[in-house]
């Protein structure tokens, strides 16, 4: 995925507000990109953007070098349901279905195979840690196993990237920590890559990129990955993406 110049400008009666700010990001496959910052920074704006839910008043935003805001609304359709994956506060589970409905779901309304898509579904269920609670109602659940069930729903169609608003959110601190890992670990082995916006300290500690927005601009926190000791901050420049594969480069 690849975002160049991103702006986003709200005119709310005669007042005009700049949520975003000439972003411009590379995030690669396998990544686990963490945005921080206080309330109002631009953080939801930016993941509506990058989740297709929204677009960009200028700027481009790639997703294997398709430019989403040269879609028609079938297109982005298309998009959201294959390429892209999402993990929010509240869950969002349907609760007359099971957790294992709940997760085939996506895919056979991807027109997948019903025997492809059961089998997809346990094999999810089982790398989140829920196969003996499969066949529970989400209010059977704990908030920590209903989020595990939104991953592994997220996860379903083999998207190339996840989007995570406040993950952990609603969670207490130990069950937030668990949910983290297993996302980052499950999402490593698909192969997708996870932009997750918090404020939560312990998603931070987990990031390969620690990245922090402020008035609609974004720079990112050069950390130390053992220590968590932050060592400079630097803004993130157009400049040409480096070397190796990227999200905005198809298969």
């Amino acid at each position: 995925m690849q975002l160049e110049n991103l702006e986003k400008i709200h005119q709310l009666g005669k007042t005009t507000v700049h949520a975003l700010r000439g972003v411009s990001l590379t995030v690669r496959e396998g990544e686990f990109t963490v945005v921080m910052g206080p309330s109002g920074s631009g953080k939801t704006t930016l993941l509506n953007l990058i989740g297709t839910l929204d677009k960009p008043t200028s700027g481009r935003a790639l997703i294997d070098g398709e430019d989403i805001a040269k879609m028609n609304d079938g297109q982005l359709t298309r998009l959201r349901r294959h390429k892209i994956g999402f993990v929010f506060q509240f869950h969002n589970l349907i609760p007359v279905l099971t957790a294992f409905e709940n997760v085939q779901l996506p895919l056979l309304t991807s027109r997948t195979k019903r025997r492809e898509a059961e089998d997809r579904a346990n094999e999810l269920l089982d790398r989140v840690g829920l196969k003996e609670r499969a066949r529970h109602l989400p209010d059977e659940l704990s908030g920590g196993e209903q989020q595990r069930v939104a991953i592994a729903r997220a996860l379903a169609n083999r998207p190339r990237i996840i989007l995570a608003d406040e993950p952990t959110g609603d969670l207490d601190t130990q069950t937030g920590s668990e949910v983290v890992r297993m996302m980052y670990e499950v999402a490593r082995q698909e192969h997708a890559a996870v932009v997750v916006v918090t404020h939560d300290p312990i998603i931070a500690e987990r990031a390969d990129r620690l990245l922090e927005m402020r008035d609609g601009r974004i720079t990112e926190i050069v950390h130390e990955p053992l220590t968590g000791e932050k060592h400079a901050i630097r803004a993130i420049e157009s400049v040409p993406p480096e070397p190796g594969r990227s999200l905005s480069q198809p298969n």
